[in-house]
């Protein structure tokens, strides 16, 4: 008998369907992987499991009981845990603190954090995740964290956890540690359902895998013994054959674009941010830089676009120095920008995507002369825009936020590239998105560098950094750490350099930070 059973699940949101008819069957002491592109319906799915929605139709069957789960209170109680993508932390607490809080059988404890601490202790050693109780959690590293939000699943008694994403930002080092914990948990009896986009990680960690594509089961409990390559688990994710190859020639550099001079930012808490930044982009160049989110790459890019002031040193656009000036005058020197967050940075979910479209160029010809809008020409040009990066949208005067979070950030990346700027900064462009529209984004950046443009590339994506970048920058507590070319670079050095390890031998780095 399953551990685990959804059975002809639907979950409704109006006319939209999200779920259609949806059964899954997970084994005890497995590791499952849920897998489908945006919009497939994979967190809707275990958001019901979670209670977080409640479906429309369909029954979860857990260890041979029925279960009503309707609020995230009750599945805890019945013994299901789930580790977001974004930690549900609060960094100015301790560990054990987070642990308790909200924790419904705190009365237990009578709140005695002490003994609470003792038991996190023992169970952290147990599992060979040492993280002191009383640590606040803003001291800790990423992957600290997420060791954190899995023992905390477990000190609430989790047999069954749900983990969203859980590598996107951990180093390799770390993505290590947490599949061998994984073996260990299940080894413990523990059942896992494993959400990622990353088909090499569901090749090496999981027993079987579920695909949905459009809200429906494509395939069911498949084992991954059967699965014989990437390219057949991604075909089954987007129904037709994929090349997961993103085909690059050489590069031929030209002249520098954008250099940043001994660039330094500090924080309004007083922490030090950047930490003297000296590098350079050139014409038909893309610079990847690698790090760990949360090491300055978020201020780096703002003190080049000018939304932050640098403590010192200077950004220079084609010998311009632009450093400090209004985004909108360092936009106008050819810079296009495909922020890290694209609901707070390049998108209004309430406007349609034609106005969206436009927001960056509504008050030039041939969108408007003199202030008015020319709605006919402005339609036109988007509507062919849509069609070229393939955005799926019923039409231009849909409202942005309707659309799956794929097809917003093919529209924010259209709109980017579609300006033929001569530096390109591109922030995360494609976290979170399914392998196609990731693929479809990187022969983009590709073709623009191919096109001229200097690229810079941040990305926590150690594969994406990998395979796209010229040469390769890695970023640690707003240092540079080393400066490599493409194809001198190791994952497992660029993995250390991630984590603040200097690296010596054929690849040693200097105090600098470049490679000699």
């Amino acid at each position: 008998m399953a551990y685990l059973e959804l059975k002809h699940v639907t979950k409704r949101f109006g006319d939209l369907v999200a779920n259609d008819d949806v059964s899954l069957t997970v084994e005890k002491g497995h590791i499952h992987a849920l897998l489908g592109e945006n919009g497939a319906g994979k967190s809707t799915l275990m958001n019901i499991l979670y209670g977080l929605y409640t479906p429309t139709a369909g029954e979860i069957w857990l260890n041979g009981k029925k279960l009503d789960i309707r609020d995230p209170k009750q599945a805890i109680a019945a013994g299901i845990g789930m580790v977001h993508q974004h930690f549900m932390l609060i960094p100015a607490l301790t560990v054990i603190e987070n642990v308790m809080l909200g924790y419904k059988e705190i009365s237990h404890f009578r709140l005695n954090l002490n003994q609470a601490a003792q038991r996190f202790t023992a169970l952290a050693e147990k599992f060979n995740m040492p993280i002191s109780p009383w640590e606040k959690v803003e001291n800790l590293t990423i992957g600290q964290q997420q060791r954190l939000e899995i023992l905390k699943a477990l000190f609430r008694n989790s047999k069954l956890l749900i983990l969203d994403e859980p590598t996107a930002v951990l180093t390799p080092q770390e993505t290590d540690t947490l599949f061998t914990l994984l073996h260990q948990l299940t080894d413990e009896g523990l059942t896992i359902i494993f959400i990622t986009h990353k088909l090499g990680e569901v090749m090496d960690i999981c027993d079987q895998c579920t695909v949905l594509r459009q809200g429906r089961v494509a395939a069911a409990n498949l084992p991954i013994s059967e699965i014989h390559s990437h390219e057949q688990l991604a075909e089954l994710m987007v129904g037709k054959s994929i090349d997961l190859v993103t085909h690059k020639a050489p590069a031929h550099p030209g002249d520098t674009v954008l250099e940043v001079r001994d660039l330094h930012y500090t924080d309004r808490e007083k922490v030090s941010r950047l930490n003297g930044l000296s590098f350079q982009v050139r014409a038909g160049e893309i610079v990847g830089v690698a790090g760990v989110d949360g090491n300055g790459q978020s201020e780096l890019v703002r003190c080049i676009l000018g939304l932050l002031q640098p403590e010192s040193g200077a950004v220079y656009v084609e010998n311009a120095d632009v450093t400090g000036k209004h985004p909108k005058e360092i936009l106008a020197h050819g810079v296009a920008h495909i922020p890290e967050d694209r609901y707070k940075m390049a998108m209004i979910k309430e406007m349609s995507v034609n106005e969206n479209l436009i927001l960056m160029s509504y008050d030039k010809e041939p969108y408007a002369t003199h202030g008015v809008l020319h709605w006919k020409e402005i339609t036109r040009r988007n509507e062919e825009l849509c069609k070229k990066y393939e955005v799926k949208t019923p039409s231009v005067a849909e409202q942005a936020g309707r659309l799956s979070g794929g097809n917003q950030q093919k529209f924010v990346v259209g709109r980017e590239l579609d300006r033929a700027a001569k530096l390109i900064i591109a922030v995360y462009p494609d976290r979170g998105l399914d392998i196609g529209t990731t693929k479809y984004i990187q022969s983009r950046l590709v073709e623009e560098r191919d096109r001229g443009a200097a690229v810079l590339l941040l990305s926590t994506e150690l594969d994406e950094i990998l395979e796209l970048s010229d040469t390769i920058m890695v970023l640690y507590k707003g240092r540079i750490m080393a400066q490599i070319p493409q194809k001198e670079a190791q994952r497992e050095t660029i993995g250390l350099l991630m984590a603040g390890v200097q690296v010596s031998g054929s690849a040693a780095v200097t105090e600098g930070g470049t490679v000699c």
